[in-house]
Protein backbone atom coordinates (compact mmCIF):
# COMPACT_ATOMS: atom_id res chain seq x y z
CA UNK A 1 0.00 0.00 0.00
CA UNK A 2 1.49 3.35 -1.01
CA UNK A 3 1.64 6.25 1.41
CA UNK A 4 -0.89 9.05 0.78
CA UNK A 5 0.47 12.13 -0.95
CA UNK A 6 1.03 14.88 1.66
CA UNK A 7 -1.36 17.82 1.47
CA UNK A 8 1.18 20.48 2.45
CA UNK A 9 4.03 21.64 0.20
CA UNK A 10 7.51 20.24 0.79
CA UNK A 11 10.18 22.80 1.64
CA UNK A 12 12.72 23.12 -1.17
CA UNK A 13 15.91 25.03 -0.41
CA UNK A 14 17.76 26.20 -3.52
CA UNK A 15 21.23 26.96 -2.18
CA UNK A 16 24.36 28.44 -3.76
CA UNK A 17 27.99 28.45 -2.69
CA UNK A 18 29.40 31.83 -3.71
CA UNK A 19 33.20 31.91 -3.87
CA UNK A 20 36.14 33.43 -5.72
CA UNK A 21 39.23 31.47 -6.80
CA UNK A 22 42.43 32.49 -8.56
CA UNK A 23 43.21 29.16 -10.26
CA UNK A 24 46.10 28.42 -7.90
CA UNK A 25 47.94 30.13 -5.07
CA UNK A 26 50.79 31.71 -7.04
CA UNK A 27 50.60 35.39 -8.07
CA UNK A 28 47.27 35.90 -6.29
CA UNK A 29 47.36 39.67 -6.63
CA UNK A 30 48.01 39.48 -10.36
CA UNK A 31 45.33 36.88 -11.00
CA UNK A 32 42.64 38.28 -8.74
CA UNK A 33 41.05 40.99 -10.95
CA UNK A 34 40.23 38.58 -13.79
CA UNK A 35 39.17 35.87 -11.35
CA UNK A 36 36.82 38.21 -9.51
CA UNK A 37 35.25 39.31 -12.80
CA UNK A 38 34.62 35.69 -13.81
CA UNK A 39 33.25 34.45 -10.49
CA UNK A 40 31.15 37.51 -9.76
CA UNK A 41 29.89 38.48 -13.22
CA UNK A 42 30.91 35.82 -15.74
CA UNK A 43 30.90 38.35 -18.58
CA UNK A 44 31.03 37.17 -22.20
CA UNK A 45 29.56 38.25 -25.52
CA UNK A 46 26.37 36.47 -24.44
CA UNK A 47 25.92 38.42 -21.20
CA UNK A 48 26.79 37.98 -17.52
CA UNK A 49 26.08 34.36 -16.63
CA UNK A 50 27.51 34.14 -13.11
CA UNK A 51 25.61 35.99 -10.36
CA UNK A 52 23.64 38.43 -12.56
CA UNK A 53 22.03 35.74 -14.73
CA UNK A 54 21.41 33.47 -11.74
CA UNK A 55 19.58 36.25 -9.92
CA UNK A 56 17.68 37.33 -13.03
CA UNK A 57 16.33 33.83 -13.66
CA UNK A 58 15.31 33.34 -10.03
CA UNK A 59 13.58 36.70 -9.77
CA UNK A 60 11.75 36.19 -13.05
CA UNK A 61 10.19 33.02 -11.61
CA UNK A 62 9.70 34.40 -8.10
CA UNK A 63 12.20 32.02 -6.46
CA UNK A 64 14.01 32.87 -3.21
CA UNK A 65 17.23 30.97 -2.53
CA UNK A 66 20.02 30.84 0.02
CA UNK A 67 23.36 32.32 -1.06
CA UNK A 68 26.21 31.06 1.12
CA UNK A 69 28.90 33.71 0.53
CA UNK A 70 32.60 33.02 1.21
CA UNK A 71 34.13 36.20 2.78
CA UNK A 72 37.70 35.24 3.78
CA UNK A 73 39.10 36.24 0.37
CA UNK A 74 38.10 39.84 1.13
CA UNK A 75 40.46 39.93 4.12
CA UNK A 76 43.23 39.65 1.51
CA UNK A 77 41.89 41.86 -1.29
CA UNK A 78 39.58 44.34 0.45
CA UNK A 79 35.96 44.64 1.64
CA UNK A 80 34.81 46.41 -1.52
CA UNK A 81 34.87 43.13 -3.44
CA UNK A 82 32.74 41.34 -0.87
CA UNK A 83 30.41 44.36 -0.81
CA UNK A 84 29.95 44.09 -4.59
CA UNK A 85 28.85 40.46 -4.26
CA UNK A 86 26.53 40.97 -1.30
CA UNK A 87 24.91 44.05 -2.84
CA UNK A 88 24.08 42.16 -6.02
CA UNK A 89 22.43 39.41 -3.99
CA UNK A 90 20.70 41.67 -1.46
CA UNK A 91 19.34 43.99 -4.16
CA UNK A 92 17.71 40.93 -5.73
CA UNK A 93 15.95 40.16 -2.43
CA UNK A 94 17.81 36.92 -1.82
CA UNK A 95 18.98 35.42 1.49
CA UNK A 96 22.72 35.76 2.32
CA UNK A 97 24.45 33.36 4.71
CA UNK A 98 28.02 32.30 5.57
CA UNK A 99 30.24 29.99 3.50
CA UNK A 100 33.85 29.36 4.57
CA UNK A 101 36.91 28.07 2.74
CA UNK A 102 39.68 28.08 5.36
CA UNK A 103 42.44 27.53 2.77
CA UNK A 104 42.53 31.34 2.56
CA UNK A 105 43.82 31.46 6.14
CA UNK A 106 47.56 31.42 5.39
CA UNK A 107 47.11 34.01 2.62
CA UNK A 108 45.75 36.74 4.90
CA UNK A 109 47.98 39.66 5.98
CA UNK A 110 46.76 39.41 9.61
CA UNK A 111 46.73 35.75 10.71
CA UNK A 112 43.39 34.96 12.39
CA UNK A 113 44.84 31.94 14.25
CA UNK A 114 48.24 31.13 15.72
CA UNK A 115 49.05 28.29 13.31
CA UNK A 116 48.54 30.13 10.01
CA UNK A 117 51.84 29.38 8.29
CA UNK A 118 50.72 26.26 6.39
CA UNK A 119 47.83 25.63 4.06
CA UNK A 120 45.07 23.42 5.42
CA UNK A 121 42.29 23.02 2.92
CA UNK A 122 39.37 21.77 4.95
CA UNK A 123 37.73 23.03 8.12
CA UNK A 124 37.98 19.51 9.53
CA UNK A 125 41.78 19.91 9.56
CA UNK A 126 41.46 22.57 12.30
CA UNK A 127 40.85 22.26 16.03
CA UNK A 128 37.55 23.34 17.53
CA UNK A 129 39.11 26.58 18.82
CA UNK A 130 40.59 27.30 15.39
CA UNK A 131 37.28 26.55 13.68
CA UNK A 132 35.48 28.89 16.08
CA UNK A 133 38.00 31.66 15.37
CA UNK A 134 37.72 31.27 11.57
CA UNK A 135 33.92 31.06 11.64
CA UNK A 136 33.87 34.14 13.85
CA UNK A 137 36.09 36.05 11.42
CA UNK A 138 33.91 35.03 8.48
CA UNK A 139 30.76 36.03 10.35
CA UNK A 140 32.15 39.47 11.20
CA UNK A 141 33.29 40.11 7.61
CA UNK A 142 29.93 39.08 6.16
CA UNK A 143 27.86 40.94 8.74
CA UNK A 144 29.92 44.09 8.16
CA UNK A 145 29.16 43.78 4.45
CA UNK A 146 25.43 43.05 4.71
CA UNK A 147 24.47 44.81 7.93
CA UNK A 148 22.48 41.70 8.85
CA UNK A 149 23.20 38.87 11.32
CA UNK A 150 24.42 35.53 10.01
CA UNK A 151 22.04 32.73 10.98
CA UNK A 152 23.19 29.81 8.78
CA UNK A 153 26.45 28.25 7.64
CA UNK A 154 27.95 25.91 5.07
CA UNK A 155 31.53 24.65 5.22
CA UNK A 156 33.65 24.75 2.08
CA UNK A 157 33.83 21.34 0.36
CA UNK A 158 31.09 20.22 2.81
CA UNK A 159 33.89 19.55 5.31
CA UNK A 160 32.29 19.55 8.75
CA UNK A 161 32.79 17.38 11.81
CA UNK A 162 31.67 17.33 15.44
CA UNK A 163 33.98 20.23 16.29
CA UNK A 164 32.35 22.33 13.57
CA UNK A 165 28.99 22.18 15.31
CA UNK A 166 30.48 23.03 18.68
CA UNK A 167 32.28 25.97 17.01
CA UNK A 168 29.06 27.14 15.31
CA UNK A 169 27.20 27.03 18.60
CA UNK A 170 29.96 29.09 20.23
CA UNK A 171 29.53 31.69 17.50
CA UNK A 172 25.75 31.76 17.86
CA UNK A 173 25.04 30.19 14.45
CA UNK A 174 22.43 27.49 14.97
CA UNK A 175 21.53 26.47 11.39
CA UNK A 176 23.85 24.53 9.06
CA UNK A 177 23.82 22.91 5.63
CA UNK A 178 27.31 21.42 5.43
CA UNK A 179 26.68 17.69 5.34
CA UNK A 180 26.79 15.97 1.97
CA UNK A 181 26.90 12.19 2.04
CA UNK A 182 28.63 12.24 -1.37
CA UNK A 183 31.53 14.45 -0.21
CA UNK A 184 34.80 12.93 1.05
CA UNK A 185 35.27 15.19 4.08
CA UNK A 186 31.70 15.30 5.38
CA UNK A 187 31.00 13.95 8.81
CA UNK A 188 34.24 12.90 10.43
CA UNK A 189 33.11 12.12 13.99
CA UNK A 190 29.45 12.39 12.90
CA UNK A 191 27.55 9.50 11.38
CA UNK A 192 26.75 11.65 8.36
CA UNK A 193 25.66 8.76 6.17
CA UNK A 194 22.85 7.71 8.48
CA UNK A 195 19.55 8.77 6.89
CA UNK A 196 21.26 11.19 4.48
CA UNK A 197 19.21 14.19 3.52
CA UNK A 198 16.96 14.33 6.58
CA UNK A 199 16.90 17.42 8.78
CA UNK A 200 18.42 16.70 12.18
CA UNK A 201 20.00 18.37 15.23
CA UNK A 202 23.71 17.99 16.03
CA UNK A 203 25.04 19.50 19.27
CA UNK A 204 22.23 22.05 19.34
CA UNK A 205 22.61 23.06 15.67
CA UNK A 206 19.76 22.35 13.22
CA UNK A 207 21.29 20.68 10.16
CA UNK A 208 19.87 20.47 6.64
CA UNK A 209 22.08 18.07 4.64
CA UNK A 210 22.33 18.20 0.86
CA UNK A 211 19.65 15.86 -0.48
CA UNK A 212 20.96 12.61 -1.98
CA UNK A 213 18.85 10.45 -4.30
CA UNK A 214 19.30 7.19 -6.22
CA UNK A 215 19.64 7.78 -9.94
CA UNK A 216 18.06 5.59 -12.61
CA UNK A 217 21.04 3.22 -12.49
CA UNK A 218 20.81 2.82 -8.70
CA UNK A 219 23.77 5.06 -7.81
CA UNK A 220 23.66 7.71 -5.10
CA UNK A 221 23.67 11.25 -6.46
CA UNK A 222 23.64 14.68 -4.77
CA UNK A 223 20.87 17.08 -5.77
CA UNK A 224 23.15 19.50 -7.60
CA UNK A 225 22.14 21.62 -10.58
CA UNK A 226 25.36 21.03 -12.52
CA UNK A 227 25.40 17.29 -11.79
CA UNK A 228 21.77 16.20 -12.32
CA UNK A 229 19.38 16.34 -15.25
CA UNK A 230 16.21 18.39 -14.86
CA UNK A 231 14.14 15.19 -14.95
CA UNK A 232 16.27 13.70 -12.16
CA UNK A 233 15.78 16.79 -9.99
CA UNK A 234 12.03 17.04 -10.56
CA UNK A 235 11.46 13.31 -10.10
CA UNK A 236 13.59 13.29 -6.94
CA UNK A 237 11.59 16.18 -5.47
CA UNK A 238 8.30 14.47 -6.25
CA UNK A 239 9.53 11.16 -4.80
CA UNK A 240 10.81 12.88 -1.65
CA UNK A 241 7.50 14.66 -1.14
CA UNK A 242 5.56 11.43 -1.66
CA UNK A 243 7.82 9.76 0.90
CA UNK A 244 6.97 12.39 3.49
CA UNK A 245 10.23 14.37 3.42
CA UNK A 246 9.84 17.90 4.78
CA UNK A 247 13.04 19.42 3.35
CA UNK A 248 14.84 19.02 0.02
CA UNK A 249 18.19 20.81 -0.33
CA UNK A 250 19.60 21.56 -3.80
CA UNK A 251 23.12 22.93 -4.23
CA UNK A 252 24.69 25.05 -6.97
CA UNK A 253 27.50 27.62 -7.36
CA UNK A 254 27.97 31.09 -8.80
CA UNK A 255 30.07 29.59 -11.64
CA UNK A 256 27.90 26.58 -12.42
CA UNK A 257 26.34 28.09 -15.57
CA UNK A 258 29.81 28.86 -16.99
CA UNK A 259 32.00 26.54 -19.02
CA UNK A 260 35.04 25.35 -17.02
CA UNK A 261 37.99 27.71 -17.18
CA UNK A 262 36.16 30.57 -18.89
CA UNK A 263 33.13 32.82 -18.88
CA UNK A 264 31.19 31.45 -21.85
CA UNK A 265 27.79 30.08 -20.82
CA UNK A 266 27.30 26.34 -20.50
CA UNK A 267 23.98 26.32 -22.32
CA UNK A 268 22.98 22.89 -21.07
CA UNK A 269 23.23 23.99 -17.44
CA UNK A 270 21.65 27.38 -18.24
CA UNK A 271 18.59 25.68 -19.73
CA UNK A 272 18.51 23.20 -16.85
CA UNK A 273 18.53 25.98 -14.25
CA UNK A 274 15.90 27.97 -16.13
CA UNK A 275 13.66 24.91 -16.30
CA UNK A 276 14.20 24.14 -12.60
CA UNK A 277 13.18 27.65 -11.53
CA UNK A 278 10.20 27.59 -13.89
CA UNK A 279 9.10 24.21 -12.52
CA UNK A 280 9.32 25.38 -8.90
CA UNK A 281 7.50 28.59 -9.76
CA UNK A 282 4.69 26.68 -11.46
CA UNK A 283 4.22 24.11 -8.67
CA UNK A 284 3.85 26.19 -5.51
CA UNK A 285 1.09 23.84 -4.40
CA UNK A 286 3.72 21.08 -4.16
CA UNK A 287 6.88 22.94 -3.17
CA UNK A 288 7.55 25.89 -0.91
CA UNK A 289 10.89 27.42 -1.93
CA UNK A 290 12.73 29.59 0.57
CA UNK A 291 15.46 30.04 3.20
CA UNK A 292 16.46 27.47 5.78
CA UNK A 293 14.11 27.72 8.78
CA UNK A 294 15.52 28.84 12.11
CA UNK A 295 15.45 26.16 14.86
CA UNK A 296 12.25 27.46 16.47
CA UNK A 297 10.51 27.20 13.08
CA UNK A 298 11.36 23.53 12.51
CA UNK A 299 8.69 20.89 12.90
CA UNK A 300 9.79 17.41 14.03
CA UNK A 301 9.99 14.85 11.22
CA UNK A 302 9.79 11.08 11.29
CA UNK A 303 12.54 8.95 9.73
CA UNK A 304 11.90 8.26 6.06
CA UNK A 305 12.27 4.59 5.20
CA UNK A 306 11.54 4.94 1.51
CA UNK A 307 14.49 5.71 -0.77
CA UNK A 308 14.21 8.64 -3.13
CA UNK A 309 14.78 7.25 -6.62
CA UNK A 310 14.39 8.48 -10.20
CA UNK A 311 13.84 6.76 -13.54
CA UNK A 312 16.59 5.25 -15.73
CA UNK A 313 15.50 7.56 -18.57
CA UNK A 314 16.14 10.71 -16.54
CA UNK A 315 19.65 9.49 -15.72
CA UNK A 316 20.33 8.50 -19.33
CA UNK A 317 19.43 12.06 -20.35
CA UNK A 318 22.07 13.37 -17.93
CA UNK A 319 24.72 11.10 -19.45
CA UNK A 320 23.87 12.38 -22.93
CA UNK A 321 24.04 15.98 -21.67
CA UNK A 322 27.41 15.35 -20.05
CA UNK A 323 28.76 13.94 -23.30
CA UNK A 324 27.50 16.99 -25.20
CA UNK A 325 29.14 19.30 -22.63
CA UNK A 326 32.50 17.54 -23.00
CA UNK A 327 32.33 17.60 -26.78
CA UNK A 328 31.03 21.16 -26.93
Amino acid sequence: MTAPTPATPMNVHLTFDIEVWCNGWDDLDGRFPASFERYCYGSSQHGRYALPKTLEIMNRHGITGVFFVEPLFSARFGPQYLDTITKLIADAGQDIQLHLHPEWTDELPSPPIADATRKRQHLTFYTQDEQAALIGLGRRLLEASTGRPVTAFRAGSFAANRDTYAALRRQGILVDSSLNAMADFTGGSIDALQAPGEQRTIDGVTVYPITVFRDGFGRARPAQVGASSIDELTQAMLAARAAGCRHFVIVSHNFEMLKPGGSDPDWIVVRRFERLCAYLGQHRDLFQVGPLPLPQQVRPVSPIAQRVTVSPWSTAVRHVEQLRRRLG
